[in-house]
């Protein structure tokens, strides 16, 4: 979500746990790109996990058309949360308990994940980490990572190199969607090749003018009939563009002073960006004429918001999902009294045991699997 590293404390190392049957990490030549130094803000937490007796795996029997059951109000579905510096991924069920949960397999090539989402059968997590220079395709049954493009700490422009690798998304043709931010390119890499299939924007031309040149694209998220939005941190420019290159729109997104990753709406009419500064900001816009319908912003207190990264439009409440990185939580906001009806996270208090995050910086909403059996079981008990 972000050009810049981020502006947390170095946290402590703590806490080993095994994982099995994790792919190795790719190697590159000692002289392409550069290498990049890990520092102990980048290794964050470490191998980490909240302990938690973790239940079984419901079955996938629904997707985004068709949505298992809703929980309702306040959060309607399970959340899975990039947790960066825990360098783990983590699913929260609506009644806060931990249903499923990924630490990192080696801190060598996995470390800081900070975005992730489902493909469209729900079975694989695409994820990425900016600061690791990689992308990941991860099994979400075995909790494995099961293929990495990128050279972990290595930065540059050719070949598998990228430089601040930001959104992961693995399209309905099982290609893999990121935005290469200082490389100002978007990404479509084809798992199976290895190789670039689709690049807008050219590495070292950081200016507005899609597809052939992009200025820092930090957001790049695929809409139902295939196009895809990608924003652009300077001037916060939000464009629609198809598969084939063609730009449907291009709009200022209004008030924003550094959108990250903007989303279409649930009925794809319009758009919801966070601003990731503080204060921040979420705004709902009509591209059509480039004017809010819809805005959150406090200024102090404890509905401030510090660099959120993404806010989603929840399906079935139409309520807002936010990643409130900076202060370590992730909220639901009534959309009608913009008060926060659920959080998760303490807020300003980093961790990683149950009911904290470490950074969280990406979310997908889980509504391929029921998780209501399993609160029913662990309500009994």
């Amino acid at each position: 979500m972000h050009l810049y590293p981020s502006l947390l404390r170095p946290a402590l190392v703590a806490g080993l746990v095994c994982m099995s049957a994790a792919i190795a990490a790719p190697r590159a030549p000692a002289e392409d790109g550069i290498a990049v130094p890990v520092t102990p803000e980048m290794t964050g937490a470490g191998i980490v996990s909240s302990g938690v007796k973790l239940p079984p795996i419901p079955p996938v029997t629904g997707n985004r058309r068709q949505p298992v059951a809703s929980w309702g109000k306040p959060l309607p579905y399970p959340i899975i949360v990039a947790d960066r510096r825990n360098n783990r991924l983590i699913e929260i069920a609506p009644d806060k308990r931990i249903v499923w949960e990924m630490p990192s397999p080696d801190l060598v090539y996995y470390r800081g994940n900070e975005d992730v989402n489902f493909s469209a059968d729900g079975k694989t997590l695409a994820v990425s980490e900016e600061d690791n220079f990689d992308i990941h395709l991860v099994d979400y049954d075995s909790r494995t990572v099961t293929w990495t493009w990128g050279i972990p700490n290595r930065r540059g422009k050719t070949g598998r190199l990228m430089n601040y690798p930001d959104d992961a998304h693995l399209l309905d043709d099982g290609q893999f969607l990121t935005a290469d931010i200082r490389n100002c390119r978007v990404l479509i890499v084809n798992p199976k090749t290895d190789q670039i299939s689709t690049q807008w924007g050219r590495p070292g031309q950081c200016k507005h003018n899609p597809p052939h040149t992009l200025a820092w694209p930090n957001g790049a998220t695929p809409m139902d009939n295939g196009d895809i939005l990608v924003s652009e941190i300077t001037d916060a420019w939000i464009s629609r563009i198809s598969r084939s290159g063609e730009v449907q729109w291009s709009v200022r997104a209004p008030k924003m002073r550094y959108p990250s990753d903007a989303f279409p709406t649930v009925d794809g009419r319009q758009v919801i960006v966070a601003d990731f500064a503080k204060p921040g900001r979420i705004i709902i816009f009509d591209p059509s004429t480039g004017k809010p319908t819809w805005e959150y912003f406090e200024t102090s207190g404890e509905k401030m918001l510090d660099h959120p990264s993404i806010a989603r439009e929840l399906p079935d409440t139409h309520d807002i999902l936010v990643v409130d990185d900076l202060r370590n939580r992730v909220l639901v906001i009534d959309r009608q009294t913009k008060a926060i009806i659920w959080q998760y996270g303490v807020t300003d208090t980093p961790g990683h045991a149950p009911g904290h995050f470490n950074y969280p910086d990406g979310v997908d909403i889980d509504v391929f699997r029921d998780w209501r059996p399993t609160a029913a079981a662990a309500a009994k008990k």
